[in-house]
């Protein structure tokens, strides 16, 4: 870049929705961008901050709202691609970026004449004439910029920024080291009758992935984020099962320069550190604080109540699952390695269901056109038009514009579907544009996963758990695309963390609804529907193994409180992080070695390069939301436009700009019941 090239980043986009312009911009333009706009923020705020008159709605808040926009622009624009396409230019400038994001976000959260203006406004709120939205962002701004620490006093306010910084950093080093670690953990096999029991397209995957790092003639199975793999429920070899297993639990604990282990431990305890600055006991205590649950003896009592029933269910999987193997020649005991193949076998035994061989009725585009875009047009009117003419980050990224009923525009949406080793592990949501009648933007946002490639001409076929990933993550899309504000602070995904599961886990629901499943399960091949019979077995079975997937939930969710639920002098005297993870789901029950937990310590990206830290309860949180909301639909006719409409006007509609749980009861009537939930995962006997 030389001084006359402008920096595409500097200028709003002026592709469609502001899609930002990714072929014009080097990796180069970055850095320098972000200077601008760290600059250009600060000043803004500095604007605020030296009007001598009496602080006003008009004065204060509106000015704070439209500040920061080129660096929202700029950091959406960067972290998309540092998440999905982290090449290694990419990974230095996110290292570098980390203590500077750091610094400039303390430097606006604990701006001491900030946050005075704001809280005398918030003080006069009840002689204010405000709407309610206006009112909410006062109240909101007060409440996380005290949270925030700028309530300290200057020296407390030094030691917390050094705080933050050095946790950026950490953070950061956490999810590169893992990034790393999964790809030199991925399993190469010598032979294909090694991968006995894969599908050709999942052969054919396992092959380009040895062909792209120069493996040719063998296969190569990359690991997923969990401590689980799908193919371990149809590899018939069990070395190969085990094989894959451990290297997905070997992952950042292997002594060499990726283990991660003294990086989260070091995360715990200036987290710990930072919590008591700020005033509460632990960092469970300071997360929790600002969430729905309130406090983290609220989070320890649900999980609590859940935990025994459900290791009790997995033990009682556990003893079936033994029967089978024992019913084979050659016995041996049970194994984690084992659970999800014999799990099939079971699954077959009791319910004559095969789930591994319902891929062909699972063909991605299919799933995706007739299946997810449909029922949201069904729900809420939205039409989806691909736009092919819209270059994006990678050339795997596809663009859809969506409209309303009425034919408006409503925004764009991007799918980033197929594994690469440069994409982070897992699935995900994210915003490149945030929707705000203020700024009058519309939102753009990504949902991202990782299904396995197939050679060029061979169709995705997608797993059942691929395609409940993909109605999920379109559920937080559809969040972010649906909610309708004033105000960028509350656009989209903008709510409390223990209810932004909520919107996604309610879009599972649609998956077997007899009128979408029968649109997008179609075989590949045949274009037949998917049988009655096998649908029937579906639900019959939907209870099933239950006990494991909440069991293996539940722990992971636990290792993150008891992790963050210690003081600092606690933290440091922690040495050895799998003692640890021991002790803890020892506390709980949960201590089943053939029911490894969902995520272990050293590669719980989640937690400890995420934004869930002391927040990975969210899920069974908000599934209690999400099972009473379901029986809503049910009990109300399903599948209407008129039951899309009141879902998307009175809870995704508002986004964040109001009381997540004053919006749920304003959509459902009354508060959610929990009975709803143990229901559904067998836990309520």
């Amino acid at each position: 870049m030389t001084d006359a090239a402008p920096n595409p980043l500097l200028a709003p986009s002026t592709l469609a929705y502001g899609l930002p312009d990714y072929p014009a911009i080097a990796t180069e333009h970055y850095l320098p961008a972000f200077e601008v706009a760290f600059a250009e923020h600060r000043a803004e705020i500095d604007a605020i901050t030296r009007v001598h008159s009496t602080p006003t709605f008009e004065n204060t808040m509106i000015p704070l709202e439209r500040s920061g926009e080129l660096l929202g622009r700029v950091a959406q624009t960067f972290y998309t691609v540092s998440s999905a396409d982290a090449t290694a230019p990419i990974q230095e400038i996110e290292e570098t970026l980390a203590p500077l994001m750091s610094d400039h976000h303390d430097a606006i959260a604990l701006d001491g004449a900030l946050y005075r203006r704001i809280k005398t406004l918030r003080d006069q709120l009840d002689d204010l004439d405000l709407a309610p939205e206006d009112r909410y962002l006062v109240e909101r701004h007060f409440r996380e910029m005290t949270h925030a620490g700028a309530g300290l006093d200057d020296t407390q306010k030094a030691a917390l920024t050094d705080l933050n910084q050095r946790l950026s950093i950490l953070t950061t080093t956490f999810e590169k080291n893992l990034l790393a670690d999964t790809n030199d953990l991925a399993v190469v096999f010598d032979t294909a009758d090694q991968l006995d029991g894969l599908t050709a397209g999942e052969l054919s995957a396992a092959a380009q992935n040895a062909r792209d790092r120069g493996l040719e003639g063998r296969y190569v199975v990359t690991l997923t984020l969990f401590t689980g793999h799908p193919y371990l429920s149809t590899l018939t070899r069990r070395e190969s099962r085990e094989r894959l297993f451990a290297a997905s639990r070997s992952r950042g604990t292997r002594g060499n320069e990726h283990d991660n282990r003294d990086v989260l431990r070091e995360i715990v305890r200036l987290r710990a550190e930072r919590a008591a600055l700020l005033g509460h006991r632990n960092h469970a205590a300071y997360v929790t604080s600002d969430e729905t649950a309130g406090s983290p003896e609220a989070v320890e009592a649900l999980l609590r109540r859940l935990a025994a029933p459900a290791a009790r269910n997995a033990k009682r999987e556990q003893a079936a699952l033994q029967a089978i193997v024992d019913a084979e020649a050659g016995s041996f005991p049970l194994a984690a390695h084992d659970w999800a193949f014999y799990t099939e076998k079971v699954r077959q035994a009791e319910y004559d269901l095969d789930r591994t061989a319902l891929r062909p009725w699972f063909e991605a585009e299919r799933v995706l056109q007739a299946g997810v875009f449909r029922t949201a047009t069904l729900l809420y009117g939205v039409t989806f038009t691909e736009r092919a003419d819209l270059a994006t980050y990678h050339p795997d990224v596809r663009a859809f514009e969506l409209h309303n009923a009425d034919g408006t525009a409503l925004g764009l949406f991007l799918l980033d579907l197929y594994t690469r080793d440069s994409k982070r592990g897992g699935a995900w949501m994210n915003s490149l544009v945030s929707q705000s009648r203020l700024r009058g933007t519309y939102p753009v946002v990504v949902n991202n996963l990782n299904v396995p490639k197939p050679a060029e001409g061979q169709p995705t076929l997608l797993t059942l758990d691929e395609v409940t990933t993909l109605f999920h993550e379109f559920g937080h899309a559809l969040h972010g695309l649906l909610a309708t504000v004033t105000y960028p602070h509350f656009a989209g995904t903008a709510v409390f963390r223990d209810f932004v599961e909520f919107p996604s886990q309610v879009n599972e629901m649609w998956i077997l609804w007899p009128e979408v499943l029968t649109s997008y399960a179609r075989h590949v091949e045949t274009d037949e529907p998917l049988p009655q019979t096998v649908v029937d077995r579906l639900h019959a079975s939907e209870a099933f193994n239950q006990g494991f997937a909440t069991s293996e939930y539940l722990a992971a969710s636990w290792i993150d409180q008891a992790w963050h639920s210690l003081g600092a002098e606690q933290a440091a005297s922690v040495v050895d992080v799998a003692e640890f993870e021991a002790a803890a789901l020892a506390d709980i029950g949960l201590d089943n070695p053939v029911v490894p937990p969902r995520y272990s310590s050293a590669y719980f990206a989640h937690v400890f390069s995420g934004g869930y830290s002391a927040g990975y309860y969210s899920y069974i949180w908000s599934e209690v939301l999400d099972a009473d909301t379901v029986e809503w639909f049910r009990d109300n006719g399903g599948l209407t436009r008129e039951n899309g409409d009141r879902f998307r006007t009175r809870l995704l509609g508002v986004g964040g700009s109001k009381d997540p749980l004053e919006a749920y009861r304003d959509f459902r009537g009354r508060d959610a019941e929990i009975a709803p939930l143990l229901r559904r995962r067998g836990l309520d006997s």
